[in-house]
């Protein structure tokens, strides 16, 4: 039976009865294999390094930094019931636990919290922060330090300190005038009369009617403090109601004008509840909207080839270099923005598509003197891939980067503002909180879009974060919020639902999901109700990411259009693209036409300034001619040849080359036309020759000037050949992909596990293995001192007999152990023998063997 099954009345059958254990290292020597993995799986922190023993592995567990990050790993109700432990008696029973989260009525009163308290006291022993039977559970102490409230630290409990700690600062005097007045006898002691109150304020029948007794404001006052602040002011004359509850004890003085509800006092009027409103269940995950799944995959595999197409024309536009990397880092905010109306986004939205191709590995600064950024040599490699698999890359980038776009255009710790590319952008819970996201909509049925306020709710309940609760609340906020945005730029998620391929990426089997039945007009859309899991699902392997991606991949593949290897030329100069091209088509008609409009279909549109960047990039006009015609499903226009007829013939008629410039053209009439023309006098021309112009410019600046006089120029080299001018791509040397930040030490796979349980279990037994007391040691748990003859003596023997025997030893770097070993042979200074602490055969230097004892008859 599991304990979401058990009922409240059984509580959880571990460790129960008297002969408990006395400590967490106890508890954990207790514990089996499959229970220590699950509390190292739990927290990864214990096992960096490995312990020795299974009493440091406890030791650790209790340190402060430890214990803080188990505590805020928990989810809503099992904070709640560890903060009911510490508020309760220690060590407390279930029953007492039970009462405090419950109230006086029992299970009654509550049963969703008495049948989902086992499952929090089962996930508080499981990861340590409570051991102990069930009548005798504790809290680890620096567990119950954190969680105890104080001034300095209130509790979530709204409850105060005890009657013990409050009346700690009152005289004698005060304490006995108080008992007098509250009907009870007198004291010697100050130990026995709080004792004395205490046992007044929690017997439920005497502390009513004292109760009962009060004047009809004074419970009127108690009631605004019940449920916390548990503070409240008071003047140096208190009012007659106020008197008669400080007279007994009901408020206690803790600074002048100050007073405070005791605890007990507090828990009586609650009935015992220790929380006001408990939450055992996570809040419901709600509908927004329901579609066809068939709707839902078809949207999302659109913007997933939206997203492909969105990163290749980020690359492209900096193929020959991208903009300078500025020194503190990162993109300028104008370098952003000039990114942003080229890809005819947001500023957001462009950091976004500039950090995913980071992420990715596709876009890195090329590390020179004039540091820019470029792409990368595994930019090449990504645009051979099928589209789907481009995407997958994608995906699994976005899914595991720390990096957060989000935050680009805030403001760091120190004011300083953060930039695209730049440093500050890691968040080490990102890919967490994108995961568990995108679980929940996975949890929801196939096509089904959640509210993002449910969604929210969930994660806080899932995750409350104690400590810096306002700025880490606020992140992890940002965080769903921003996934939920992106992964419907990325094409993970249609319309707000999960598709089938987002399903796949996260290792779901979408192939058996329930599909959502479609909702008609007046359909109330379904709530979806999650309930906790005893253990949340380990993340993905690198070996099952790449299964997943693969997967997702095959299953994107229907639903990306098919490139196509024509386009429809039209009258008016412009060719229509109906869809994706093929590359070598899309190369050559961006080289020839300039993009118009995009959309489901692509605009062209042929210019002279067009044109005649193809001839410059060495095609000639029989080559334009053929390749339209090949590549197009209607007839070339007329106009259309014309006009590359037309630019083809004057493409270079005119010669421009170094002097520091000059001008050559058979046609000397030309060249007079040429310096006729008032535009040209900023060029500075005069004629050398009848066909040579010199110029006292460069010859990239009189090109420009030459065509922006409508001439068709070309450049010639030094021997008089025409110049092609090819746009020369620039890559950066091979990089990799940023390193997500860890959040914590990673979870150990099942290889690590296995090595480390087995280190611990043998230095456990080395460290708690009982030896016979010997006239050179005590068994005090001490490293045994023997002299030399002793220790080799005592290793013969044990050969002899095949004894174990405990051993102190000391390495080379001068740290001593103690280690169980087996001897099977000595000679020349060494003992070889059977290390039970390392599981394997080792030789050790006698002279570095401190001593040697034998081990108890019933000793191993």
């Amino acid at each position: 039976m599991t304990p979401e099954e058990r009922s409240s009345e059984e509580p959880p059958a571990t460790g129960t009865g008297t002969a408990g254990p006395r400590s967490l290292a106890e508890s954990l020597r207790a514990r089996d294999d499959a229970s220590l993995s699950a509390l190292l799986r739990a927290r990864p922190d214990l096992i960096t390094p490995v312990p020795t023993d299974l009493t440091q592995l406890a030791t650790r567990a209790a340190t402060r930094a430890s214990v803080v990050r188990a505590l805020e790993r928990l989810d809503r109700f099992a904070l709640q019931t560890a903060e009911a432990l510490a508020v309760g008696p220690d060590p407390a029973s279930y029953h007492e636990l039970l009462g405090l989260m419950a109230g006086d009525g029992g299970p009654e009163a509550d049963p969703a919290v008495a049948e989902a308290l086992p499952r929090a006291l089962a996930v508080l022993r499981e990861q340590a922060l409570v051991w102990g039977g069930d009548d005798r559970l504790r809290l680890v102490r620096t567990a119950r330090e954190l969680l105890t409230p104080s001034p300095q630290h209130p509790s979530p409990t709204g409850l105060g300190p005890t009657v013990a700690e409050a009346a700690s600062g009152i005289s004698l005097g005060r304490v006995q005038e108080i008992l007098t007045t509250a009907g009870l006898p007198g004291t010697h002691d100050a130990v026995s009369a709080v004792s004395a109150l205490t046992a007044l304020f929690t017997d439920r029948a005497r502390m009513g009617a004292l109760l009962e007794a009060a004047p009809a404001d004074s419970p009127e006052v108690l009631s605004r403090l019940t449920w916390g602040p548990p503070y409240g002011q008071v003047t140096a004359d208190p009012a007659p109601r106020l008197r008669w509850l400080l007279d007994r004890g009901l408020l206690l003085p803790t600074a002048p004008g100050t007073v405070v509800l005791p605890r007990e006092v507090a828990l009586h009027l609650r009935s015992g509840r220790a929380h006001r409103h408990p939450e055992p269940l996570p809040p419901a995950v709600e509908a927004a909207a329901a579609h066809r799944p068939q709707v839902v995959d078809a949207t999302a595999g659109a913007q997933a080839y939206t997203a492909l197409a969105t990163v290749e024309e980020l690359l492209k536009d900096w193929d020959e270099g991208g903009p300078s990397v500025l020194r503190a880092g990162g993109l300028s905010v104008r370098d952003l923005k000039r990114t942003a109306v080229a890809l005819d986004v947001s500023e957001p939205v462009a950091a976004f598509w500039v950090e995913l191709a980071y992420a990715a590995g596709l876009l890195a600064s090329d590390g020179e003197a004039d540091e820019r950024y470029a792409a990368t040599p595994a930019y090449d490699e990504w645009l051979e891939l099928p589209d789907a698999e481009r995407w997958s890359r994608l995906a699994t980038a976005w899914l595991a980067a720390t990096r957060t776009p989000g935050l680009v255009g805030g403001r760091d710790a120190k004011d300083r503002a953060l930039s695209a590319l730049g440093p500050g952008l890691d968040r080490s819970s990102a890919p967490e909180v994108r995961h568990r996201v995108l679980t929940l909509l996975a949890g929801l049925p196939e096509g089904t879009a959640a509210t993002p306020e449910s969604l929210l709710s969930r994660l806080r309940w899932e995750r409350p974060l104690r400590g810096a609760q306002p700025a880490a609340h606020e992140l992890r906020t940002l965080l769903a919020q921003w996934t939920l945005t992106e992964a419907e730029l990325l094409g993970v998620t249609g319309r707000g639902a999960l598709s089938a391929h987002g399903r796949a990426l996260l290792g779901e089997h979408p192939d058996h999901a329930p599909a959502a039945e479609p909702a008609g007009p007046g359909d109330k859309l379904p709530v979806h109700r999650q309930h906790p899991r005893p253990a949340p699902r380990e993340p993905l392997t690198a070996a099952e990411q790449t299964t997943a991606a693969a997967r997702a991949a095959r299953l994107l593949a229907p639903l990306l259009p098919e490139p196509l290897d024509h386009v429809l030329l039209q009258a008016d100069l412009t060719a229509v693209a109906p869809g994706p091209l093929k590359r070598p088509l899309a190369d050559m008609l961006g080289v020839l036409a300039d993009v118009e409009s995009k959309g489901g279909a692509t605009v062209y549109r042929f210019t002279p300034a067009s044109v005649r960047r193809a001839l410059d990039a060495g095609r000639a006009a029989s080559d334009l001619h053929g390749f339209l015609a090949a590549h197009s499903r209607t007839p070339v226009p007329q106009p259309l040849t014309y006009l590359i007829d037309d630019v083809a013939r004057k493409h270079g008629h005119l010669r421009v080359g170094a002097a520091s410039a000059y001008l050559r053209c058979d046609d000397d009439a030309l060249l007079s036309e040429i310096l006729a023309d008032r535009r040209s006098a900023g060029l500075r021309l005069r004629r050398l020759a009848p066909t040579v112009l010199a110029a006292q410019t460069d010859p990239a600046t009189l090109l420009e000037g030459l065509r922006a006089m409508g001439f068709a120029p070309a450049a010639e080299s030094a021997e008089g050949d025409v110049l092609i001018a090819r746009a020369h791509a620039h890559r950066t040397p091979p990089r990799t992909p940023p390193e997500p930040v860890p959040d914590g030490p990673p979870a150990p796979d099942a290889t690590l596990l296995t090595a480390a349980l087995r280190a611990i279990r043998a230095g456990d037994l080395a460290s708690t293995a009982v030896r016979k007391p010997t006239r050179t040691t005590a068994d005090d748990g001490e490293l045994p001192r023997t002299t030399s003859a002793e220790t080799l003596a005592t290793m013969q023997a044990a050969v002899l007999t095949g004894e174990s025997l405990w051993i102190g030893y000391v390495n080379a770097e001068g740290t001593a152990s103690q280690r169980v070993i087996a001897p099977i042979r000595v000679e020349g200074g060494f003992v070889t023998a059977y290390d039970h602490t390392a599981d394997e055969v080792r030789t050790y230097p006698l002279h570095r063997i401190t001593g040697v004892a034998e081990l108890a008859d019933d000793q191993p």
